[in-house]
């Protein structure tokens, strides 16, 4: 029996805001209970569906402003989870987190890029360099049969070694693997970015691949369409709830006009993807995630560390409605995505990774106590700070109480929001609210109870009830910068001489050595941590578009010849050694 379109008429998804979503409370035994009835293929496969800047914005996290049929259906048929935090309040940093399972401020992936804004820091670029036994979380689902692909956004302040990937590119998709192979298929939306609250607005040509199905005949413009070839989703008089550190008026509301916008957008290319899952029949046999790799886009959301800048909704759908309509209040963490995928997928989790699984056979009967922070230098300008968050109250420590909490940022200058927030500071005409954020000074420590305060704006750190919380956050956040190797303030130069230890130039990796012995084949790297990835080149010159994980000695037929590369994260890729 066919399944229902996930492109479906708006109306008959209007009851998802009427859904009493069955919770599972956050007590060790119900979690173990409602989790434990799950049944899973051996090797299911994994789609990520992975939007950016991106708040709980949606109708099955109590946010109606707009209509999300695609997403609301994938609520209905799922679970909800509420309390998903990042590590960073922005896009790479957390993505290293996402793809490692480490926490970036441990491993020298925490300051907004490596890679640019070298001429306003005098710095070089480089990348962050975990421990040796670290690798890509895809990459060890490679080696356990996985066809894993990534559509297409990387970004994670490292290069990602060949042998991460089947296919990274716009093009990517499950339909290139091997018949019956399990799959790990990412694909992210970029529509909700910050970048599209800019001015002129307009949707970008290139998100329009997701409604063709990673066919390689197609191509699209570069940049953005204009404002004219941009779909209106909802009324541009519709009336939002304005966040009250936001000037409230039209600045704003075009700003919020324009964030709502793009999210139904990207609930439409959501839509798509799903789409094709269904009609290749893997809907079914198919754990489906949906997030946003942090906060929100807008001013005082993106970068900073308060829940606006954290917090993203999360819906995660098993196969045949398994658990449908219920939500998860449990923490978790970005750390925690990469032992739960592997976990899904029957493999155990190396010791190495800080996060812990929160689903599948290696699940955590403990669930989680707390989640944790960082923000250090964003682009051109540096800060550093540092958070810990249990299911009620945050404490935040400053490393910088000198400096301001607002930073002037060239990128982020470019939302007509912050435009707005500068020009009424300027003429004296925010409130108090509206001018927390340009305070010239900041206190070392500061404790909210975003349960009762849900924008931070109340600093509890001086108030005697509160002695005890701030005792407990204190310690933990202690705690927590010990065990991960964190050095809060550390001059971003001195960081950069301990990742590449000592040395002016970034590390490269050893050529990979090539030996034939017993008629087989054996590569080892000189580099410690490298990943090995290699081609065989048939007769005919036919090249393999991916390189395959070196694990063990291997044959190969007569008359090919080898290409391979070796790559530890963090170093320069070897040189590429081919043999015959």
């Amino acid at each position: 029996m066919k399944v229902k379109s996930y492109i479906v008429i708006t109306i008959s998804i209007l009851s998802i805001s009427l859904i009493s979503f069955i919770d599972i409370e956050n007590e060790t035994l119900q979690i173990s209970k409602e989790y434990n009835q799950i049944k899973l293929a051996e090797r299911p496969n994994i789609l990520w569906l992975v939007t950016e800047d991106m708040g709980p914005w949606l109708p099955a996290f109590g946010d109606s402003t707009v209509l999300t049929p695609n997403l609301s259906r994938l609520a209905e048929e799922g679970i909800i989870y509420p309390n998903l935090y990042s590590v960073s309040g922005v896009c790479a940093p957390s993505r290293s987190a996402i793809a490692t399972g480490m926490y970036p401020t441990g491993m020298g992936t925490n300051n907004m890029r490596t890679g640019s804004n070298t001429e306003q820091t005098g710095l070089k670029k480089y990348e962050g360099v975990p421990s040796s036994d670290v690798r890509m979380v895809s990459e060890l689902l490679r080696v356990n049969g996985y066809y894993c692909t990534n559509n297409y956004k990387e970004d994670y302040q490292f290069r990602a070694p060949c042998t991460a990937w089947d296919e990274s590119s716009p093009y990517a998709h499950w339909r290139n693997r091997k018949k019956g192979q399990p799959f790990y298929a990412i694909f992210n939306f970029t529509e909700t970015h910050e970048s599209g609250l800019f001015e002129p607005y307009g949707y970008r040509y290139i998100e329009t691949r997701h409604y063709q199905a990673g066919d390689t005949s197609y191509k699209w413009a570069s940049g953005r369409m204009t404002e004219e070839e941009t779909s209106v989703h909802l009324s541009k008089n519709t009336e939002f709830k304005i966040p009250p550190y936001l000037p409230q008026n039209e600045v704003t509301h075009r700003d919020m006009y324009k964030m709502y916008n793009n999210i139904v957008e990207m609930d439409r290319q959501v839509g798509a993807v799903l789409k094709q899952l269904e009609d290749d029949g893997l809907l079914e046999n198919t754990i489906i995630f949906f997030y946003g790799d942090h906060g929100g886009p807008l001013p005082r959301q993106k970068r900073l560390i308060y829940d606006s800048g954290l917090n993203t909704p999360m819906i995660i759908r098993f196969p045949n409605k398994q658990l449908a309509a219920s939500k998860d209040n449990q923490l978790i963490s970005f750390v925690d995505f990469a032992p739960t995928l592997l976990s899904l997928a029957g493999i155990t989790p190396p010791d190495y990774m800080q996060g812990q699984a929160f689903l599948g056979d290696d699940r955590e009967i403990e669930v989680r106590k707390y989640i944790h922070a960082a923000a250090d230098r964003f682009d051109e300008v540096t800060d550093c700070l540092r958070a810990v968050r249990d299911k009620q109250f945050k404490y935040i420590r400053n490393y910088r109480p000198e400096q301001g909490y607002y930073l002037p940022l060239a990128y982020r200058e470019q939302i007509p929001a912050m435009q707005e927030l500068l020009r009424l500071r300027d003429a004296g005409k925010l409130d108090s609210i509206q001018m927390q954020w340009f305070r010239k000074t900041k206190p070392k420590e500061e404790l909210f109870d975003c349960e009762n305060d849900p924008y931070e704006l109340n600093n509890l750190a001086d108030n005697p009830d509160y002695k005890e919380k701030l005792m407990e956050l204190r310690t933990e956040m202690d705690r927590w910068i010990k065990e991960i190797g964190d050095q809060p303030n550390l001059p971003e130069a001195e960081l950069i001489e301990q990742l590449w230890k000592g040395s002016k130039e970034q590390p490269q990796t050893a050529k990979p050595l090539i030996e034939f012995k017993d008629g087989k084949i054996t590569i080892t790297c000189a580099t410690e941590g490298a990943s090995i990835g290699y081609k065989v080149i048939d007769q005919g010159g036919n090249v393999p578009q991916s390189w395959t994980v070196y694990q063990k000695p291997f044959g190969v037929a007569k008359g090919a010849s080898l290409m391979v590369k070796a790559h530890r994260i963090g170093y320069k890729a070897s040189q590429v050694v081919k043999s015959n």
